[in-house]
């Protein structure tokens, strides 16, 4: 067993109880003592990442290991695919806890602050982790109670409204969730995905097996935001601070709702070419209704907000369009290359829009609006800001060399190997209204103004927001990378090997 496994969940909920003791008699201790644990995470995960991808491992809570391939305790896995979560949640964590050392310091009760981040980060790894339904319930839950209270953080009545709209479309998600598990559990008598994948048979009962289907992906559809599930996100993602509106835009929706909806259906439910039909239409619609959404907006966060259900429509396209393949049984290798460019474009959403909500906090901190009509002439004064908006917009538009153009071509090509013209047309419409939207959020935010119009004594953001927002994007830049066919098999095959073989899953956790 990896006794690393546990520690990514017990290191941030003891970090949550420490927060909240120490930070009550030591000035100032929660917000240096989280970015440390969090950074302890991330490097933990790059070194799983690199031992753990190709070798996968499962820790058995308690030492209860599987009786003659029967599981009968908690199993926590890690696979190519969860070991690749865990980097996205870790790091993207990392950066915005350090982000908050001086963001934060505008609200009070900052050991509040950080104990919810240490909570929604565990919550977070333990349901990429969570090798059954229960506990990836359990984790999931703890992550998006800890997300409604942050949103609501500024307690101003924007936020507690945007909060309470989260939480009841959240609790609704959690209803169809909780349902479709009490249902599985009520025909198979097991929660363990490995042992369900062999238990629940699609041929002997139809009409139970798809309408099972249909309520997981509706509790986290909306988890997701993807259309038409997505009401709540743009408030939520607006209304929160801007390190936790990265946090949610890169990590949590991607963590609580895309990995779990490709997680349990690939490894748990049997691939049908109906309900492949379905999440690639789904994503299609996000994708062309998110943008024209997006397009039009001026506060900076919404539009970035919207561009979220936008680009997470690309994923589930391209994850769609390979399950597609995989049910009709034909072209595997160009199935393998749409699910790669998913999850390319997954971990490349994270650095990009990460990023770009860092740099709308930047700018909402310096100039205390989020309105694009009231800024510009910014390019000069907050150098850094500037350059780093720049390279995420020009990324999350697709236009080379950064990250986001190498993942969008891929999904294309596979598009059109695939014969999908039509997917392919609408991918490339969306990136170039994707840049229009961007290029209005360069020229209104940076530039837009004479200089002598610009407000004196606007200068750059303090050191810990200017140094995440470079690490965001020098991560725009290294992650194009992974389109070289060498790094892409090191990092992104692990994942797309243990999605597309079922066998290989349940061989893993339950050992036959």
């Amino acid at each position: 067993m990896n006794p690393l496994i546990p520690l990514f969940v017990a290191i941030p909920l003891s970090g949550a109880f420490i927060d909240m003791i120490l930070g009550r008699f030591i000035k100032g201790f929660s917000r240096y003592f989280t970015p440390v644990i969090i950074l302890a995470l991330a490097s933990m995960s790059i070194y799983s990442a690199a031992t753990a991808g190709t070798n996968p491992s499962v820790y058995y809570v308690g030492g209860w290991e599987p009786v003659k391939g029967i599981p009968v305790g908690i199993c926590m896995v890690m696979d190519g695919f969860s070991v690749l979560m865990l980097c996205i949640i870790n790091i993207v964590g990392f950066l915005s806890a350090f982000y908050s050392i001086s963001y934060i310091k505008r609200f009070t009760s900052d050991n509040f602050y950080y104990a919810l981040f240490c909570l929604m980060t565990a919550g977070m790894n333990g349901v990429v982790l969570s090798g059954d339904l229960f506990n990836i319930f359990v984790f999931l839950e703890i992550s998006v109670i800890s997300a409604y209270a942050l949103v609501a953080f500024g307690v101003e009545k924007n936020e507690l409204e945007a909060s309470f709209k989260y939480q009841v479309l959240g609790s609704l998600a959690s209803f169809f969730i909780l349902a479709g598990i009490a249902l599985i559990y009520w025909k198979t008598k097991t929660l363990n995905i490995a042992d369900i994948r062999e238990t629940l048979k699609p041929g002997y009962d139809r009409p139970f097996y798809i309408f099972v289907e249909l309520l997981i992906l509706s509790g986290f559809g909306i988890k997701a935001a993807i259309i038409p599930f997505h009401a709540w996100l743009p408030d939520a993602h607006s209304s929160a601070p801007s390190p936790i509106s990265a946090m949610l835009s890169g990590v949590l929706i991607k963590a609580a709702g895309i990995y779990l909806i490709i997680r349990l259906f690939f490894n748990l439910f049997e691939i049908n070419e109906s309900v492949a039909v379905l999440i690639t239409t789904l994503g299609a619609l996000s994708m062309v209704i998110g943008v024209f959404l997006a397009i039009g907006q001026w506060d900076i966060k919404r539009l970035l907000a919207y561009h979220s259900i936008s680009q997470m429509g690309y994923v589930v396209l391209s994850v769609g369009m390979g399950m597609i393949l995989i049910s009709r049984g034909v072209r595997h290798e160009i199935a393998m290359l749409a699910i790669a460019g998913g999850l390319y474009h997954l971990v490349n959403h994270a650095a990009f829009k990460g990023l770009l909500f860092l740099n709308a906090g930047a700018i909402e901190y310096t100039l205390g609006t989020r309105d694009l009509k009231e800024m510009g002439g910014l390019g000069k004064s907050m150098p850094a800001t500037s350059a780093t908006s720049f390279i995420a917009s020009m990324s999350i538009s697709g236009i080379p060399p950064f990250n986001g153009f190498f993942s969008k071509i891929i999904i294309i090509i596979a598009a059109v190997m695939a014969r999908f013209y039509f997917l392919a047309f609408l991918a490339i419409l969306v990136s170039i209204i994707t840049l229009a939207s961007f290029l209005k959020f360069q020229r209104y935010a940076f530039y837009n103004r004479e200089d002598a119009k610009v407000e004196k004594g606007i200068k750059e953001v303090p050191f810990p927001m200017v140094f995440s927002m470079v690490i965001m994007s020098l991560l725009c830049i290294i992650l194009s990378l992974l389109a070289f066919p060498g790094i892409r098999d090191a990092i992104l095959t692990p994942a797309t090997d243990i999605l597309t073989d079922p066998a290989k899953y349940k061989d893993l956790v339950i050992g036959i």
